[in-house]
C-alpha cells in the first residue's frame, strides 16, 4: 500500500494485470513477464480456479513467467531489521515452494530508497546468484558508469575471501520507468511507451509522442531505438543489455498488453532481419538476462578470471536530484518504526513458545487440546503483516495518512494474537502435571501484563490486584542467555512480597506510579526486582499482600520554577524545591553522573573503573525546513540550516527518584518527556544508562525534534552505523556535503570513538541519526511537515502520535587500538555492547495468572535450553515450518543461528555476562533439555535448497558474522 491500501490496490489493479497475463501470455510463447511480491501474488492464487492455476504452471516451466525475489514484499533497507528481511523472505520462499514449486534464483529491488549489503548477503545465503538495484545517488550512478562497474560482484566488507560475493547489476539512470531505460535519452525512450500513444491517459511530458509501429516507420523507428539500446550498452563491459518494460500499476488492461508486445514485437522482428546491424532483439525474463550476462562474460566456466569487479559497502543515503536527499524517511512515522520491532520481539517469543509447546503437546492424548492448528493460523497473520510492513513504503513512513492506519491495524491486530499464542503456550510448557492440562478459550489461564488499547495509543501496564494467597508472575526471557533483568509490574498495594522461583524473598523497590509531574497516584504502586531468568525460558515468581512489607520505598525531589508546599504524601518522601544551579548526581557502581539542576539534563560521566571524567551533555534542538521551493517531506530533509537549540522560557519540572534497584531524573518539557535511568544491579544492565524519551510535537509547523549527545571523544569525523541490527557500517561526516547528505540510517546502534573510548547509542526503533560536529551523536526523534517533497505522495506529514524512543547509552574503554584501524572499511560492537542491543530489542514478557481461578501447580522454572548459548551465537528465529496442509503446522521447525562478530578489544571484565564464546561450535544433542533433537539437516536461509547428505550432524560450526539455518524436528 502506497496511494492506497494493499487491498484497494488487490482490487483497482493487481489483480486485472495477474489476470491478463495468464490470458496474454499464452497468445505468444515470445512474451515474457515477471513478478516479484508474494503478498499480492498469493491473494490473487487463492481466488483462481485449478485450470488457471496450471496455465500459470504451464507459463512458469516454459520460461515466459518468472518470479524474482519471491519475497512476500520488496523491502526498505534503510529501516527494515534483519530478522524481518529474513522472515519476509522465508513466507514468500515457503508460499511458492507449497503452491508452485518454485525456486526464486534472481533478485529485482528497484524500488527501495538506498541499498544494504545486507540484503546482498542474505539473497546470498537463499541460494541466489544474481541481483539487481536502481535507487542509487546519481553522483555514484554516474561514477559507476564512468568506470564501467554498474555490474559487479558485491561482497560483504568483513568477508576475508570471496565466499559472499553475489553478482549485482545497477541500473544506470533515474528511474525504472520506460523513458529511463531504454537509454539515455529519456524524450526519445518516452516514444517507445506504447502505452502513452496519443488518445490514452498518459502522455510524454517531453512533448513528442509514441507512434504506432506499421511497415513505413519501422525501419526509422527500430533504428531510433537501436541507437539508445547502443549508448546504454556502453556503460557496461559486455554486448548484452538489460531493457526493462514496465512501471508503477502498468499492464492492468489487456489494451497495454497489446500495445507493448505488438510493437515491441515489430520493433525485434526488423531488428533481427537486418544482419548488417548486428543485434538479437528479444523478450526475456531477469533470470534470461543473467544466464545471457554469464555466458557472455565467461562466468559459467569455473576458472576463468572475472569482467566484473568487485565492490563493498552501501547505498545510503540516496538522493535522486538536485541537493534532494531522502533522508527524511529514516525518521517518518517513527510511533510506527517503533511499533514495528515490538511486534518483531512478540513475534519471535511466540514462534519460539509455540514450536516448543506444539512439540509438548504431542507427547500426550491429553495435550492434544492444544489449539495448535488456531495458533498456527495467528503466526502466519502476523509473519505476513510483519512482512507487508517491511514493504518500501510502509516502514518508511511514506504512504498516505488512511494507508499508514491500515498498516498499523495489522500491526496491532497480529501483537494482540501473539499474545495469545504466547500465554497459551506458556500455559502448556509451564504446568508441573501435563496431564491436569485443559484448554478454554473464554477462560485463559494466563494474562499479558502489557496492553494496548489502539494501533495508535502507547503500551500500558495492567494493575495486579493482591491478596494474602500468592498472585504468580511468570516471566519469560526471548534470549539464548540466561539473564539478570530489572521487571517492573504495578500492583495495587504496596505492601508487598516478592518471592523467587525458589521460594526466596527478593529485594524489592517500591515507586510512585504518578498522575502527571508532581502528583502521586495512589490507585497503583510500581514494583521493581531484579529476575533471574534461564535462557528462553520462564520462571515463576510469587507476589502477596504482607503486612510489614521489607520492601524498600523511593524517594523523590521535584524541582519545579515556584514549589508550592503541598500535603506531605502519606506513603512516600518527597522533598519540592526550586530549579537550582546545583547538579543533581546519581551513582551506582560503575559510574556517576551530573544533570543540570536547571534542565535535569545530563552533563558529565565519571566512570568508575578509571576514574576518568567524560563530558556527555545531552540536549535537543529543531530543525526547520528550507524557505526553498522544495521543503523537507516524508521522503526528503531539506532543512534550513543548523538545527536551533530547544529553548524553554520557563525551567521544566525535574523529578529525580533514588532508590535501591534504580534511580532516575525525569525532565518534563513542553515536546518531550525525557528519562534517564540508573540501574543500581551487578552486570550487565547497571553498564549503561537508560533513556526514554515521549515525544509529542502535534503542535508544531514544518519543524523536526532532534536530541543530540554533545561529549570529549575526538571522533574526527567518523562515526559508525549498524545496517538492519546485522552489521556496523563506518561512516565519514563530509563538510562539503549539504547537511542531509550526513544523515544516516541506524536500526539498533550508533558509535563514536577515539583511542581511549567509544560511545554508543542503542536504540530500540529505527531513525535517523548524525555526527555532525567532533565527538557529537545526534538523532532525529519526530519530523511534522506541512507540504508535499513531490516524488508521489501528494501530501504532508501531520499524522504524529505521542512516540516513545527508547535508547541506552553505553560508554566502553578501548584497549590496544593503532591508528590505522580507525581507517578501517569495517568495525564490530564489543561483546557487551551486542548483549545490551539485545537486552533493549528482546524485553523479557511478565505475564499474570488470573486471580480467582484456582490454579493448577506449576514448575518453578521451564528451561528447555541445557545452559546459556555462546555469547556471540543468536537463534534469530526457531520458526515452525508448515504442512502440506493449508495454515497447518508441520512437526519441523527453522532453526536459524546467527553469530555476532565481535570487537575483542574491549574488556571483558565484570560484564555479568554469563556466557562463553566457543569459536562458533554448537554440539546439537548438548542443545536442549527435556527435547531429544530427531534430526537436523543444514538448509539454505530460506529453507529452499537442502543439502541432503548432511542429514544428521552433531556439531555446527559457524564463522563469525555468519546466518546459518537448520531444519530441526525436536520431540
Amino acid at each position: 500500500g502506497w496511494l492506497k491500501t494493499f487491498d484497494d490496490y488487490f482490487r483497482d489493479q493487481t489483480q486485472h494485470i495477474l489476470n491478463n497475463m495468464v490470458i496474454k501470455l499464452q497468445e505468444d510463447n515470445r512474451r515474457k513477464f515477471m513478478w516479484s511480491e508474494i503478498s499480492y501474488f498469493s491473494k490473487w492464487w487463492d481466488g483462481i480456479d485449478s485450470q488457471k492455476k496450471d496455465a500459470v504452471k504451464r507459463l512458469i516451466k516454459d520460461g515466459q513467467f518468472e518470479i524474482v525475489t519471491g519475497g512476500w514484499v520488496m523491502p526498505d533497507e534503510a529501516s527494515s531489521h534483519y530478522f524481518a528481511l529474513i522472515d519476509q523472505l522465508i513466507e514468500g520462499h515457503q508460499w511458492l515452494e507449497k503452491n508452485l514449486g518454485v525456486k526464486p534464483k534472481s533478485s529485482w529491488a528497484v524500488d527501495p530508497f538506498g541499498h544494504s549489503p545486507t540484503m546482498a548477503y542474505l539473497l546470498k545465503r537463499t541460494g541466489f546468484s544474481n541481483m539487481l538495484i536502481q535507487r542509487v545517488h546519481y553522483s555514484i550512478k554516474k561514477h559507476f558508469a564512468i568506470q564501467k562497474t554498474l555490474e559487479f560482484f558485491w561482497r560483504q566488507n568483513w568477508d576475508l575471501g570471496s565466499s559472499t560475493d553475489i553478482l549485482c547489476h545497477m541500473m544506470p539512470f533515474y528511474s525504472y520507468d520506460i523513458p529511463h531505460t531504454c537509454g539515455p535519452d529519456p524524450k526519445i525512450c518516452c516514444q517507445f511507451d506504447f502505452r502513452r500513444l496519443p488518445g490514452g491517459r498518459i502522455s510524454c511530458p517531453w512533448r513528442v509522442p509514441p507512434e504506432a509501429i506499421h511497415a513505413g516507420n519501422v525501419q526509422h523507428r527500430s533504428w531510433m531505438i537501436l541507437d539508445q539500446y547502443r549508448k546504454k550498452s556502453k556503460l557496461f563491459r559486455t554486448k548484452v543489455l538489460l531493457a526493462p518494460l514496465g512501471d508503477d500499476f502498468r499492464y492492468a488492461e489487456s489494451s497495454e498488453w497489446d500495445q507493448q508486445y505488438q510493437n515491441y514485437q515489430k520493433l525485434f522482428d526488423y531488428m533481427n532481419s537486418r544482419p548488417e546491424w548486428h543485434v538479437k532483439a528479444q523478450f526475456g525474463t531477469l533470470s534470461d538476462y543473467f544466464e545471457a550476462l554469464r555466458k557472455e562474460s565467461n562466468l559459467v566456466e569455473k576458472h576463468s578470471s572475472s569482467v566484473f569487479p568487485v565492490v563493498s559497502g552501501d547505498f545510503f543515503t540516496y538522493a535522486d536530484r538536485d541537493h534532494h536527499y531522502w533522508s527524511g524517511y529514516f525518521t517518518s512515522r517513527p510511533f510506527y518504526k517503533r511499533l514495528d520491532r515490538a511486534l518483531e520481539s512478540y513475534l519471535r517469543a511466540a514462534e519460539v513458545l509455540y514450536y516448543l509447546a506444539l512439540v509438548q503437546s504431542s507427547k500426550s492424548e491429553k495435550m492434544g487440546v492444544f489449539p495448535s492448528v488456531n495458533h498456527y493460523k495467528l503466526l502466519t497473520e502476523a509473519r505476513r503483516n510483519l512482512g507487508l510492513f517491511q514493504h518500501h513504503d510502509a516502514i518508511t513512513g511514506t504512504s498516505k495518512d488512511w494507508v499508514v492506519v491500515d498498516y498499523g491495524t495489522r500491526l496491532f491486530h497480529s501483537i494482540m494474537s501473539l499474545k495469545k499464542v504466547i500465554t497459551d503456550s506458556a500455559h502448556i510448557l509451564i504446568l508441573k502435571d501435563k496431564r491436569a492440562y485443559n484448554y478454554d478459550a473464554s477462560s485463559p489461564f494466563l494474562k499479558m501484563d502489557d496492553v494496548q488499547s489502539s494501533q495508535d495509543s502507547l503500551p500500558h501496564k495492567t494493575v495486579i490486584k493482591l491478596t494474602s494467597e500468592p498472585r504468580y508472575l511468570l516471566i519469560y526471557n526471548p534470549m539464548e542467555q540466561e539473564r539478570f533483568s530489572v521487571v517492573s509490574v504495578n500492583v495495587n498495594s504496596p505492601r508487598v512480597k516478592v518471592l523467587s522461583p525458589f521460594g526466596k524473598p527478593v529485594t524489592v523497590q517500591i515507586s510512585a506510579v504518578w498522575d502527571g509531574a508532581t502528583t502521586v497516584s495512589h490507585e497503583a504502586y510500581q514494583v521493581s526486582f531484579v529476575a533471574r531468568l534461564p535462557p528462553l525460558g520462564l520462571g515463576v515468581y510469587q507476589l502477596s499482600e504482607v503486612q510489614s512489607s521489607e520492601a524498600v520505598l523511593a524517594d523523590y525531589s521535584i524541582y519545579t520554577r515556584n514549589s508550592r508546599q503541598e500535603k506531605p504524601d502519606e506513603l512516600f518522601k518527597i522533598t519540592e524545591m526550586q530549579n537550582s544551579v546545583d547538579n543533581i548526581i546519581l551513582e551506582n557502581s560503575y559510574m556517576k553522573l551530573w544533570f543540570s539542576g536547571m534542565s535535569g539534563l545530563l552533563e558529565k560521566i565519571n566512570t568508575k573503573e578509571d576514574g576518568k571524567n567524560h563530558q556527555m551533555k545531552v540536549e535537543f534542538a529543531w530543525y526547520g525546513t528550507t524557505s526553498n521551493r522544495d521543503k523537507s517531506g516524508a521522503y526528503l530533509f531539506l532543512p534550513d540550516g543548523d538545527a536551533k537549540p530547544y529553548i524553554f522560557t520557563d525551567p521544566p519540572t525535574v523529578r529525580v527518584a533514588h532508590g535501591r534497584i534504580f534511580s532516575e531524573v525525569v525532565c518534563f518539557f513542553h515536546h518531550v518527556t525525557h528519562t534517564m535511568r540508573l540501574y543500581n544491579v551487578q552486570g550487565l544492565e547497571g553498564q549503561s544508562l537508560e533513556i526514554s524519551n515521549i515525544v509529542d510535537i502535534r503542535g508544531e509547523y514544518n519543524r523536526e525534534l532532534a536530541m543530540r549527545i554533545s561529549s570529549d571523544i575526538n571522533s574526527q569525523n567518523r562515526f559508525y552505523m549498524d545496517l538492519n541490527g546485522y552489521q556496523i557500517q563506518p561512516r565519514l561526516t563530509m563538510s562539503k556535503l549539504p547537511l542531509q547528505a550526513n544523515i544516516y540510517p541506524m536500526t539498533t546502534m550508533a558509535y563514536i570513538q577515539d583511542v581511549g573510548v567509544r560511545l554508543t547509542l542503542h536504540s530500540a526503533q529505527s531513525l535517523g541519526v548524525a555526527s555532525l560536529k567532533n565527538g557529537q551523536l545526534e538523532v532525529i526523534m519526530d519530523r511534522r511537515l506541512m507540504q508535499d517533497d513531490n516524488r508521489g505522495l501528494g501530501q504532508g506529514v501531520q499524522d504524529n502520535k505521542i512516540t516513545a524512543n527508547m535508547f541506552r547509552l553505553l560508554l566502553e574503554r578501548r584497549h590496544g587500538t593503532d591508528v590505522n584501524e580507525e581507517k578501517a572499511s569495517v568495525s564490530f560492537p564489543s561483546l557487551l555492547s551486542h548483549m545490551t542491543s539485545s537486552f533493549l530489542n528482546h524485553p523479557v514478557i511478565p505475564m499474570t495468572t488470573y486471580a480467582d481461578s484456582g490454579v493448577p501447580e506449576m514448575l518453578n522454572i521451564f528451561s528447555p535450553l541445557m545452559s546459556s548459548m555462546p555469547c556471540d551465537i543468536h537463534i534469530v528465529n526457531l520458526r515452525t515450518i508448515q504442512s502440506k496442509v493449508d495454515f497447518e503446522p508441520s512437526d519441523e521447525a527453522a532453526l536459524i543461528f546467527h553469530r555476532k562478530g565481535f570487537d575483542c578489544k574491549f574488556s571483558n571484565r565484570d560484564m555479568g555476562l554469563v556466557c562463553s564464546t566457543t569459536q562458533g561450535k554448537i554440539k546439537v544433542h548438548k542443545l536442549f533439555n527435556k527435547f531429544k533433537v530427531e534430526s537436523l539437516t543444514p538448509t539454505s536461509l530460506s529453507l529452499m535448497h537442502s543439502s541432503l547428505e548432511a542429514r544428521n550432524i552433531s556439531e555446527i560450526n559457524m564463522s563469525s558474522m555468519e546466518i546459518n539455518a537448520f531444519r530441526i524436528r525436536l520431540r
